[in-house]
């Protein structure tokens, strides 16, 4: 019989997982914009590029603050590790965001001298986006640790590989961001998003294929999760189903089809984030601490898992009537500010 203060901190490695990935899918949209806000000229694009994302983009980085927030109550020895080890690339991201969310607001503000805000809302989107690849590639490149504390230098996370997972990032985002315009907006804006949306599929189709083959030569604890027997059997269904995900948004672009771009690129994030947590299950600090070791106290996690019980659900409902509301496609001279 399964004890359940063993089972507590699986099911919170849920809850963070959920709030990590909920922010991937909500937020990089949002990201995305910015990432193609340079790709176009045209300050009436522009314009209907950020009107699209204004009622949603504040209340996406709510499942940032779960996420964080989270780890830091469940799981304070991973947390103690993970910040010390990977500081200077949140910072980067937290600084980033900083710089999105005002230029964001100001630009509304101070038209018709806003060029500045333009580029601040671009600058801040691709580096957020970059500094979260830099700390994904720094996780799977792994952390080191004794005695329980960060053991390393505060560049440990820096490497080819944790690069490649920053552009690689930036290149998710900017799909998806791409993939948002074909649903949200129409006309030129539109044209536009689907003109874009090839070239980052494709690249992040390279990336994910280096990605793939990258962590298991490399690191052999990944190596051996995914080609030992009887694993091999088991999991390679996983990246098959990511490339045909990958072909099928491909056509669905080229058809004009509106919606299921969008959504399928979300299933392209799920099934990559779904292949990151079998790498690294069950070392929430890859490659040595496990859930169990980093975990609170079962009494903590049992009281705090009460409250996500009842605001998660509150959160979810909220988040989908707000999408319900906002679902029709913006017009161009149409605002919510």
């Amino acid at each position: 019989m399964t004890n359940i203060d063993d089972v507590l901190p699986v099911i919170w490695t849920g809850v963070i997982a959920t709030a990590v990935a909920m922010y991937v899918f909500l937020d990089g949209f949002d990201l995305g914009l910015g990432i193609l806000f340079q790709t176009t000229r045209s300050e009436r694009a522009r314009d209907v590029m950020m009107t699209s994302v204004a009622p949603f983009w504040d209340g996406n980085q709510t499942w940032l603050v779960l996420g964080g927030g989270g780890l830091l109550a469940a799981f304070p020895l991973a947390y103690s590790i993970i910040m010390p080890a990977l500081y200077i690339p949140v910072i980067m991201m937290l600084l980033a965001l900083i710089l999105r969310g005002v230029s964001f607001e100001f630009r509304w503000t101070s038209k018709p001298n806003h060029s500045r805000w333009d580029w601040g809302f671009s600058i801040g989107s691709i580096v957020a986006a970059f500094s979260q690849g830099l700390i994904l590639g720094g996780l799977l490149k792994g952390i080191k640790v004794q005695n329980n504390i960060f053991a390393g230098g505060p560049f440990d996370w820096f490497s080819a590989f944790s690069l490649m997972c920053g552009f690689g990032l930036i290149a998710g985002y900017g799909l998806l961001g791409a993939c948002w315009l074909i649903m949200k907006t129409g006309g030129d804006v539109q044209r536009h998003a689907r003109a874009m949306a090839p070239k980052f599929l494709i690249a992040v189709a390279i990336f994910a294929a280096l990605v793939s083959l990258w962590t298991p030569l490399r690191y052999a604890h990944i190596g051996a999760r995914w080609f030992s027997t009887p694993n091999i059997y088991l999991l390679w269904p996983l990246p098959l189903a990511t490339a045909t995900l990958m072909v099928s948004v491909w056509r669905w672009i080229a058809r004009e089809d509106e919606f299921k771009p969008f959504f399928g690129v979300i299933g392209i994030f799920l099934l990559c984030f779904l292949g990151l947590a079998i790498s690294s299950y069950p070392n929430l600090v890859p490659p040595s601490v496990s859930l169990w070791q980093a975990a609170a106290a079962p009494a903590s996690l049992k009281i705090m898992l009460i409250g996500v019980a009842i605001m998660l659900p509150l959160v979810l409902s909220y988040t989908a009537f707000l999408y319900w509301t906002f679902r029709a496609k913006v017009q161009e001279g149409e605002t919510y500010h």
